[in-house]
């Protein structure tokens, strides 16, 4: 696996689900559309189990502007017509969007620093603290 940041649009709304094994447990599933330089897309596969993480994404839309860091795998995919293609999976462990830069923002502009702000719940998180969404 790669530890990568990964940076684009979410590509559809997030999704809860739940695991088929019987432990009851949840997940998100994602998809991000980022641009790679050429013009061209390409799509990542997001999966996240962490409890923050998968807050943070599901109070995103669909073309949402998002960085995701975490493990990262890369295969091919051949579809039953066509050429292979790249298929690009993240299993995401921390999530940052604008709204997360502009709150630190903010802070730092009025004299303190981010990490002092950990007891004002964030919004866009469902009441999750700054403490609580660190990565």
């Amino acid at each position: 696996m790669i530890d990568a940041l990964v940076s684009g649009r979410l590509h559809g709304k997030p999704q809860q689900r739940t695991a088929s094994n019987g432990s009851g447990k949840t997940f998100v599933t994602a998809t991000l559309r980022c641009g790679t330089g050429d013009g061209e897309a390409q799509f990542v596969n997001v999966i996240c189990f962490a409890d923050t993480a998968k807050v943070a994404l599901l109070a995103l839309g669909d073309g949402d502007s998002i960085a995701l860091c975490g493990s990262l795998s890369v295969g091919v995919w051949t579809p039953a017509q066509g050429e292979p293609r790249a298929q690009v999976r993240l299993t995401a462990t921390a999530v940052l969007s604008p709204y997360h830069v502009t709150k630190r923002r903010a802070a730092v502009q009025q004299g303190r620093r981010p990490s002092q702000d950990r007891r004002q719940p964030a919004d866009v998180t469902g009441g999750l603290t700054d403490d609580e969404l660190d990565f």
